[in-house]
Order: C-alpha cells, then structure tokens, then sequence
C-alpha cells in the first residue's frame, strides 16, 4: 500500500493532542504503517512527509531546503510559485485554504505577530532568518496572498560578489576600504535588486571586533560582529498597545554605545533620526529604495519631511550632504543577474548649497 495524505492528516491529528515531540510521531508513523500494512518504502514516505507537515512546512518544504530558491509566494490555493536566479516560474501544487492558513499559523508561532480581521496583514520573520508577508481578505480579494522570502544561510563576502559577477573587482576594492574608514553608505535600489545582500557583504566588511547595532522591521541582516545586537520593531497589541517603531529603535540604539549604526532600510520620518545619528560622528550604513544613486539622495532629502512641519527642506538637504558619502546603486537586470551599476560620492555645493552626487567610474560589472 502507498501513503496517502489521510494517512499524514491522521498522523497531525494524533500528534496534535500531545507534545509534538520525535519519538511522538514515530509512535504515530509506526501505528498507522502496522494498521495499513504499509511496506518500508511506504513507511519512509508516510515518515517523511508527516515530519514535514508537523515540524516543516509541508509539501512547500522541499522549495526551503532548496538553496536555489529565492522566493516563495502564493496566490492562490492552486497558484504557487518560486524564484530561481531573480526569475519566477509556477509549481503545479495545490493547497487547501485550511493548508495555507495551518502553514501561517505555523510560521507565526515564534514570531510574536499577529494575523486576524483587526490586523489582516503580517511582517514577521521565520527561525531560518526568512521573511513572511501575509494578506487575509477582506483586504486580499479573496484568497490569503502569502510571500516568503529566503536569505542565504551564509554571510556573503563582497569577493563572493565579484565571483557571481554582482560587481567588478574594483569596485568591492573601493566599497571596502569605504567601510573601513568609516564612511557613512547608502544602498538603493528596486525590490530583488540585491540590497540586503550587499549591505550585509558591506557590513561584513568593517572590523568584527567593533560593536554593531542593527535596526530593521524584520530581522534579515546578517553579520559576524563579535559584539552585536540586533533589533528589530513590534506591531500593537489587540487593545493598540505596544508598539515599537523604527523611529524608537533607531533613538534608542544611540544609548547603546554602537560603534557602526546599520539600519535596514528607511522608508519614512526614521530617516531624520538616522542623518541626526549619522551627523553625531557614528559611522553607518542603510538600504533605500530608488531607481538610481541621485534619485536616492533626492529621496532622502524628502523622507525627514514627513517627521514634521518643524523640520525645514533647507536642513535636511545640508543633513543629508554632511552625512552620506557614498551611495552605491543595485539593479536586477531582465535576465535575472543582479549587479551594483552606479557607485557615487556626495557632497555639497559651496556657492549654491545644493546636492551633488557625482557618479565614480571603476569598471562595471558585465
């Protein structure tokens, strides 16, 4: 006899009023095998894929264990895909809604976030370091819309980047020795355009011994620092209570002796807090999305705006001058190949006080 997904539904039922431990589920597997008269093939099979659905992520779990894939989303039941090299292809499996709302719940149980009516979306991370985003109708249409997105398991190297053809040699020659000399860094780009990753090359590029603070919504960055704490934001609570925004970590790392300053990207009013960090003599670095090195610093000239009617276009633009050195530009070409395409140094203009961001030429990666 072969396994059949009743037989795996029993195994989760049976596991579900106890603690779902090893030796519990091998009892279950060996119950159910013995009653059915499965063979050792039969056995293997019923073992594995109830393993994968109490302790994994069930018939998905094969696309986690699988290195080559970047990305996991669901549409529908019936419409699953991945991302392989930046680009996206459709697996033909199918999943029950009670599947994917169990596989969240599953997701969720470490997180600390919540998915409900009253918080129909979700940002959380997964033990592995993974990022979930879930949309629960009424908000989605009519199906949940889940995402998942994987980050490698290790730490690349900016020379790991020139190996895959991200940048040029020189270019990961001249990124370095910014970071060692404790330059503040912006990185922008698209979404996929291989931000994080690089930001965590660059990270890896400063001394480990120096105590890093990290800040992001989600914990994605990776480094190797001996001294370092990560932090990462919380949604409210049912009563609207509790939560801590970006704008609170980034005002309470400061009180955290940090001797670089990594945010994980700035999107509204916590940028003010990260240039006023930045102008204080803290070294740091940051992801921002734009379609080029000029338009991020043209975005981050507005972003603090929104932090106040007190803050002036005129102090931000000289903020911004005094502290961003260099801006380097990632894009995701149609082929699916990342790669850093503009490398710039900003500085301000004496005469007239305006930004400019002057593109470096050193080679491009092909």
């Amino acid at each position: 006899m072969t396994t059949t997904q009743g037989d795996v539904t029993s195994v989760a039922r049976q596991l579900a009023t106890q603690l779902s431990s090893s030796e519990a589920l091998d009892r279950a597997v060996d119950e159910i095998s013995q009653r059915n008269g499965l063979n050792l093939f039969g056995h293997q099979e019923l073992a594995g894929q109830a393993r994968r659905k109490v302790f994994g992520f069930g018939i998905l779990q094969p696309y986690f264990d699988d290195e080559t894939v970047e990305e996991i989303w669901i549409n529908r039941p019936n419409e699953i895909f991945v991302s392989r090299a930046g680009l996206s292809e459709r697996i033909f499996l199918s999943l029950s809604h009670e599947d994917i709302s169990s596989l969240v719940e599953r997701m969720l149980r470490h997180s600390g976030r919540r998915l409900d009516r009253s918080s129909p979306f979700v940002d959380a991370a997964l033990a592995d370091g993974s990022r979930l985003h879930v949309i629960i109708p009424d908000i989605a249409r009519e199906h949940w819309s889940v995402n998942i997105r994987k980050f490698p398991k290790q730490i690349w190297r900016l020379a790991n980047l020139v190996e895959r053809n991200v940048m040029t040699f020189q270019q990961a020659r001249f990124l370095a020795g910014q970071v060692r000399a404790k330059r503040n860094v912006l990185v922008s780009g698209a979404t996929q355009a291989g931000k994080t990753t690089l930001l965590c090359a660059l990270v890896a590029e400063s001394n480990p011994a120096k105590r890093l603070v990290t800040v992001e919504e989600t914990f994605e960055i990776r480094a190797l620092n001996f001294d370092w704490v990560a932090l990462q934001t919380r949604q409210a609570n049912l009563e609207g209570r509790g939560e801590v925004t970006l704008r609170r970590l980034v005002k309470e790392s400061l009180r955290m002796r940090p001797e670089l300053l990594v945010i994980g990207e700035v999107r509204e009013a916590e940028s003010l807090d990260m240039l006023i960090a930045m102008n204080s003599g803290l070294p740091g670095l940051c992801t921002i999305h734009a379609n080029s090195a000029t338009e991020a610093i043209q975005k981050l000239c507005t972003l603090p705006l929104l932090a106040g009617s007190n803050i002036s276009a005129e102090f931000v633009k000289a903020t911004v001058a005094d502290c961003i050195d260099i801006v380097v530009h990632c894009e995701m070409l149609e082929n699916g190949q990342r790669r850093v395409s503009q490398i710039a140094a900003v500085e301000r203009v004496a005469s007239s006080g305006e930004i400019r961001v002057n593109l470096i030429e050193m080679g491009k990666s092909d």
